[in-house]
């Protein structure tokens, strides 16, 4: 790797990154907000691309396509499901081989693609079924197989685009500020704040303007923006390449965790020793040469410490080091409330189906202006942009003085108040519901579906509700999966806090299905039909709050019994001390980070 002569190591990063060409890079010339300035330009016109098709698909489905309730909702959820979950495939890739630049760059490819031919199949009237006013859908003409085949094709290949672009984007804005230097450690916390905010301009954009277009305008340009916005946006990030700091490929986390159990089975009948400074270990030097962090053992899963127990064997899949053995817990403690955050991701499924549905059947006049269902969205994203922002000034301030947590209350706590204020999301949604279909019966609506003599209006509440428990639920869980994977896994722990998205939604498809199956049997007429006048939404949101009670139950289970992994800066602190006693070697000391 080329150094520079003449220039002062403590001037380069400390944290292992480097340029695309694997030297060391500068940290004046390098990173910091110069390169995420282009990061966070990038994501607003990301957001606004994929809210632009998400936000208003089952409006497509329905009026376009000529899909029912049930067929259009399940839709919807099965690809945003596949849009969080391929984070995942993306993040193991980014570790393990390309590295996140070109992960990156290969899945933006990807994504455009599919956005170019979407915009073709809503454009051309070869691939669409023929316009249907009738307001039973299923009399209409329904699309073929290869309107179909092109429609879904195009989507989810969009879908596997997102899947290398999401889990990566962020953590290579993380990857811009080096942890080993105070000054940039503390900005990298101002940067997830600039990136959310970069999150609600470009998703209000696309929940007000482009949803308006789509309704009022046409889907060619309703589509063909989102499109371009898209274009620009990985432009913009090509544009800032001289500038991004790159972290090496560190290798498949999942072969690093599988090593790790597989190496404590082996080794299962082995007695641990009684002080843990007689497990495997790599050299001091080696972690601090190379920017990486050491983990010392813990007593916690202390079944997995067997593969660090000294043998005979050298083998990788039979020895294993104490910080590699502590990344596999880190990963495997989080499973739990991973698995907790699914319930509550069902529940922000509705916004993009059933409340937009909900929205179809009421009055949308305001004036001379016709309110689009899916636009109600934007009431998210302000009350969420405007929750983060009550809750960082005020909220945490005034819980600092009773608690002393610099951050006011944990992480954890903060992702159990959104779960509450989601159980109560789904009460009002059920009585609000309840309501309108008590207006549809005195108007005599129920059996013929027609628009109901109610205002559009009476739904913001929910909305509003939800973009208030997403400012607990939905940041803290990015932080917190964030924050708790080890240095060498944050994409892996990044795509954590997509997955439960994505398993929210297969999961919210599962239950529509089966709830709608199940109260159709012995003749009754069903709680979700295509005509929502003659179904009962009302029970359904009431059977999600019941749902959401037990899992909030589960949720404290497992945060009782949740352990948090030590802070990167005590061992940072602990390594510079004990080479500075064995080789001399001075590493940057490191200020407190908050917990």
């Amino acid at each position: 790797m080329a150094v520079e002569e003449g220039v002062n190591a403590d001037q380069y990063t400390q944290d292992g990154t480097v340029d695309l060409k694997g030297n060391p890079v500068l940290r004046s010339k390098r990173g910091g907000w110069t390169a995420c300035s282009f990061v966070v330009v990038y994501e607003v016109f990301e957001r606004m691309a994929y809210y632009g098709i998400s936000s208003n698909l089952i409006i497509y489905l329905t009026t376009k396509l000529h899909q029912g309730t049930v067929s259009s909702a399940n839709n919807v959820t099965n690809w945003l499901g596949t849009i969080w979950i391929t984070p995942i495939l993306g993040a193991y890739v980014a570790d393990a081989h390309l590295g996140r630049y070109w992960t990156f760059l290969t899945a933006c490819i990807i994504y455009l693609s599919g956005m170019c031919v979407l915009t073709l199949a809503v454009s051309l009237p070869a691939l669409r079924p023929p316009k249907c006013l009738d307001a039973n859908v299923e009399n209409c003409k329904k699309a073929s197989t290869l309107q179909l085949a092109v429609f879904y094709g195009a989507l989810y290949t969009l879908a596997i685009g997102t899947g290398g672009t999401k889990p990566n984007i962020s953590t290579i804005g993380a990857d811009q500020f080096d942890d080993f230097e105070p000054k940039e450690k503390a900005q990298k916390l101002s940067f997830f704040n600039w990136w959310m905010f970069s999150i609600f301009f470009g998703t209000l954009f696309a929940n007000t303007i482009l949803v308006y277009i789509q309704d009022n305008v046409g889907w060619s340009l309703g589509y063909g923006l989102p499109t371009l916005g898209l274009l620009i946006s990985i432009l913009v990030f090509l544009a800032g390449t001289p500038f991004y700091r790159h972290k090496v490929p560190t290798g498949s986390p999942f072969t690093r965790m599988a090593k790790v159990i597989v190496a404590a089975i082996r080794k299962r009948k082995v007695t641990l020793p009684s002080d843990p400074k007689e497990l495997y270990e790599l050299q001091l030097e080696e972690y601090a040469t190379k920017g990486k962090y050491r983990i010392d053992s813990t007593p916690s899963v202390r079944f997995l410490n067997k593969a660090a127990v000294k043998t005979a064997s050298t083998s990788p899949w039979r020895l294993c080091s104490v910080t590699q053995v502590e990344e596999t817990k880190q990963m495997l403690r989080m499973i739990p409330i991973l698995i907790a955050t699914f319930v509550p991701s069902t529940m922000v499924a509705q916004v993009h189906t059933l409340f937009i549905k909900q929205g179809t059947t009421l009055d949308r006049r305001l004036g001379s202006f016709e309110i689009p269902p899916a636009s109600l969205g934007a009431f998210v994203t302000i009350s969420m942009l405007i929750s983060v922002v009550l809750y960082d000034r005020f909220f945490v301030k005034f819980m600092r003085k009773l608690t002393k947590n610099p951050r006011g209350i944990t992480l954890l706590q903060r992702m159990g108040i959104g779960m509450v204020l989601h159980i109560f999301i789904m009460v009002v949604a059920s009585l609000t519901e309840r309501y309108r279909l008590n207006v549809a019966k005195e108007h005599g609506l129920v059996e013929n579906g027609r628009q109901v003599p109610l205002t559009i209006l009476v739904l913001i509440p929910q909305f509003v509700l939800m973009g208030a428990a997403d400012a607990f639920v939905e940041v803290a869980k990015i932080e917190f999966f964030y924050d708790q994977a080890p240095e060498s896994m944050k994409s892996l722990g990044t795509s954590y806090a997509m997955t439960t998205l994505g398993i929210g939604n297969f999961l919210s498809s599962f239950l529509l299905s089966t709830v709608s199956h199940i109260t159709k049997e012995h003749g009754h007429r069903g709680w979700i039909l295509n005509n929502l006048n003659a179904s009962h939404l009302d029970y359904y949101y009431a059977f999600l709050a019941i749902l959401g009670s037990l899992n909030f139950i589960f949720f404290l289970v497992m945060t009782r019994m949740y352990v948090y992994k030590a802070e990167i800066s005590d061992s940072i602190k602990v390594l510079t001390e004990e080479l500075k006693e064995t080789t001399m070697y001075r590493l940057p000391n490191q200020e407190e980070s908050p917990r």
